[in-house]
């Protein structure tokens, strides 16, 4: 069933536990997720990034058949628009029929951030639409800029910024970094960040860049009140690993390689759903 962020993450913030937003391009990555979703009776968000759209299909192309893909699945689905930067694209995603949207305006001043957000969730009302904001600044591995101390979320801020907007969920940064960290690295997180914004709002927190942080700050994570996590590098390098152990069999055509990267695709989110806590969990 197609519905927004909103019920589900209100019900992940009673129950204590997250859900997992993995981050999409086409048709087929998003088979992958809401099928694992499916047979782990999970509930499940669809993430597509403004960026990935602008370079591919676009919102209207791809928004369609993904929403027939949630309504035809018998738990919950969001599609939501992963770092909507540009406030027109983010109103076309929702006027495309996105049930959810991120409005990152992270990059402005605390002001001009909440000024833009908010605006962002009064328009959305009209859509019946969640939207999450960010405040903070998560590094990028793959651009050598891993989060540090001047990226952290001022928990301050924060929290006058969920005050003010009316958001329904809030991205920090307190030490994950977007990409794929180098082998073995586990980032070091800053929980103390995520215990005082969870405990003067009580809103349903984002963790971004959930690839490769490691069991131990997912669950710590959670128990203090993270309840929406994003994960992509990790879905796609799954893939990619299962078309090279495909092609070393040099026996496989187009077809069979792509639905070989729907099966991992599906392992891997499974993997993160049992982490999160949300087996079971969809109404």
């Amino acid at each position: 069933m197609y519905v927004s962020m909103k019920g589900m993450l209100a019900r992940a913030n009673q129950g204590k536990y997250a859900v997992m937003a993995i981050n999409c391009f086409n048709l087929e990555t998003a088979k992958a997720v809401i099928e694992a979703a499916q047979e782990l009776r999970a509930p499940i968000i669809v993430d597509l990034l403004q960026d990935h759209l602008m370079q591919h299909l676009g919102s209207k192309l791809l928004t369609r058949p993904i929403i027939e893909m949630a309504n035809a699945a018998s738990v919950e689905v969001a599609i939501n628009l992963d770092h909507g930067q540009d406030v027109g694209f983010v109103k076309r995603c929702l006027r495309d029929g996105f049930s959810s949207v991120m409005m990152d305006a992270s990059r402005y001043p605390i002001d001009e951030n909440i000024r833009i957000t908010k605006e962002m969730v009064e328009f959305a009302q009209s859509y019946d639409a969640s939207v999450e904001g960010e405040i903070g600044n998560i590094g990028s591995v793959s651009r050598n800029q891993m989060t540090d101390d001047e990226m952290y979320t001022n928990p301050d801020l924060a929290i006058r910024y969920a005050k003010e907007t009316g958001i329904d969920a809030l991205a920090i940064s307190y030490g994950s970094s977007h990409g794929d960290y180098p082998d073995g690295y586990i980032p070091a997180f800053r929980f103390d960040i995520l215990e005082k914004i969870k405990g003067e709002t009580g809103i349903p927190l984002v963790l971004h860049g959930g690839s490769g942080c490691g069991e131990e700050n997912i669950r710590k994570s959670i128990s203090l009140g993270i309840n929406k996590i994003n994960v992509g590098s990790d879905f796609f390098k799954a893939q990619v690993n299962s078309i090279k152990e495909n092609m070393v069999r040099n026996e496989i055509d187009y077809f069979d390689i792509i639905h070989q990267t729907i099966k991992a695709g599906k392992d891997l989110v499974k993997y993160y759903i049992e982490l999160a806590g949300t087996e079971g969990k969809s109404l």
